[in-house]
């Protein structure tokens, strides 16, 4: 395993130089893949709509083609779904990868042709190896297996030629066979639907193996980690797995989850990998070391738009491609990519923190803001705030989830706040008045609306019971790595669903 362990590092390391190639020219890798885009899809339905073949320029193609959302390609989807081809992209759609969204409960079929799971989510996953290599060149972690905390949902088949579930169940459907021989657990384990059932069984079956590298969302990393060690009766994970080295997380902040994990894994030799990736393709990687940026990896066979999101409510919006944006500013990510989304806004915002190379932070969602007095809060502020306050009284949480109070009679407006902690703070109302500063601290609009509480009043905030948001989802029926509690809402239905839950305890 060892000598198969440094082969593999050699030959990850090559692909780093094509790595370094798309950040020492992005316009040029940019510009490439528009026109192979544009002419690959100009004798589909949708190119023949809007005429690809007459397309020169990425300016063209702005006029032309109107910014997309799902439920505007949701027709086209629809009778892909059902078997029909050279709809929206000209090879053959025969998976599609399923996706709750945080934007709506609706279900989203995302369509996954083999370009994008070639060349966009399995590259994307070889480059994190590539870039985890070539930053520590001394590692052990094919030695050992991956523990891969993947979603739900089993392959559904829709008719002989169609089949959806979770990204991560179409992914591991179609892994190759080397791959399958590194990840842990089984196949029948990893896709089960019964989440309580999984981590029971997920925990029985990886205790036994070398694990030396984790992949999965903090929250439900969490839950199968303590699951281990109730079964183990061991104090950390490294008395289970001792040569657990990587962890790769993503889909949400890791900022407030970092002491927890650092907790559970007690060693300064945990490295810890960044990644952004969705259903619609696999955007960013944490290249650099103690680092919270990401790296745009701009050969995935997407094409990038910007949308300022300030213009988000336009009539017809101008984006911005990657040579016009500025440091610092929120943007709308606008996609077009070799699975056929065409101008999709994905409903992520982002934060460019470098340019040339372009290196980004995921600063919210488009839908999950509160903007009910013209404070524009937005996650990245959010979890700042909380961030800072559980440092501060030694608390950590679990889950919230935080939308507005409306004015009502000759009261003003607040925000209202449902936090469940793993570890309560010292002083919960010190906890409280330091989320609310730091809001104001790095949010001038929020405190210029907290002026002698003018406009927005002290948030109110709620110690919820242990396993809320869990009961919550479960009642829902969106336990499993896909569902994500809503950080932040600019109407009350969350907040108001979970005070029920709250309430019934």
């Amino acid at each position: 395993m060892a000598i198969v362990n440094s082969l593999f590092t050699w030959y990850m390391k090559k692909r780093v130089h094509q790595i370094e190639l798309f950040m020492k020219y992005p316009l040029d890798v940019q510009e490439e893949w528009f026109h192979e885009l544009i002419t690959t899809a100009s004798d589909t339905e949708w190119g023949r709509l809007y005429d690809y073949n007459s397309i020169d320029n990425p300016d063209q193609f702005k006029e032309r083609v109107p910014i997309q959302s799902y439920d505007t390609l949701k027709p086209y989807i629809e009778r892909m779904l059902k078997g029909e081809q050279n709809i929206l992209w000209p090879t053959e759609i025969k998976w599609f990868a399923k996706s709750s969204g945080t934007t709506s409960d609706r279900s989203k079929f995302i369509p996954v042709s083999e370009e994008s799971l070639q060349e966009c989510h399995f590259k994307g996953g070889k480059d994190l190896l590539s870039i985890f290599c070539n930053n520590r060149p001394n590692n052990q972690i094919l030695t050992g297996k991956g523990l891969v905390l993947g979603g739900s949902h089993q392959i559904n088949q829709l008719n002989e030629n169609s089949f959806y579930g979770d990204l991560s169940a179409v992914l591991i459907k179609n892994l190759p066979m080397w791959a399958e021989y590194y990840r842990t657990p089984a196949i029948s384990i990893a896709l089960m639907d019964n989440y309580e059932q999984k981590m029971e069984k997920m925990a029985e079956a990886t205790i036994k193996e070398n694990v030396t590298n984790i992949s999965g969302v903090p929250t439900w990393t969490l839950v199968l980690a303590k699951k281990v060690l109730e079964m183990t009766g061991k104090k950390n994970l490294l008395e289970v797995w001792p040569n657990l080295e990587l962890y790769f997380h993503g889909a949400v902040n890791f900022a407030p989850y970092r002491d927890q994990f650092r907790e559970l894994i007690p060693c300064d030799y945990m490295y810890y990998l960044e990644t952004y990736n969705a259903s619609e393709g696999f955007f960013g990687i944490q290249d650099q070391v103690n680092s919270d940026e990401m790296l745009l990896m701009l050969d995935y066979g997407i094409y990038y738009e910007f949308l300022p999101l300030e213009h988000i409510e336009d009539e017809n919006p101008k984006t911005l491609s990657l040579d016009e944006v500025a440091l610092y500013k929120n943007y709308a990510i606008i996609i077009s990519t070799n699975g056929g989304l065409w101008r999709y806004m994905i409903g992520d915002t982002v934060q460019f923190t470098s340019v040339y190379p372009f290196r980004i932070k995921i600063t919210g969602r488009t839908k999950h803001f509160i903007n009910a007095f013209g404070e524009e809060v937005i996650i990245d502020n959010a979890e700042r705030a909380i961030s800072q306050a559980c440092k501060s009284t030694g608390a950590k949480f679990k889950d919230y989830t935080a939308c507005p109070i409306y004015f009502k009679g000759c009261d003003v407006g607040g925000h209202e706040w449902i936090i469940e902690f793993d570890k309560q703070p010292d002083d919960f109302e010190s906890f409280v008045d330091i989320l609310d500063n730091t809001l104001r601290e790095v949010n001038s609009d929020y405190d210029a609306k907290r002026f002698k509480d003018m406009a927005l009043r002290r948030p109110q905030v709620h110690n919820a019971a242990p396993g809320t948001f869990y009961n919550w989802l479960k009642a829902k029926g969106k336990l499993g790595g896909q569902h994500k509690v809503p950080r932040l809402a600019n109407d009350r239905k969350y907040v108001e669903e979970i005070l029920n839950v709250i309430n019934l305890q």
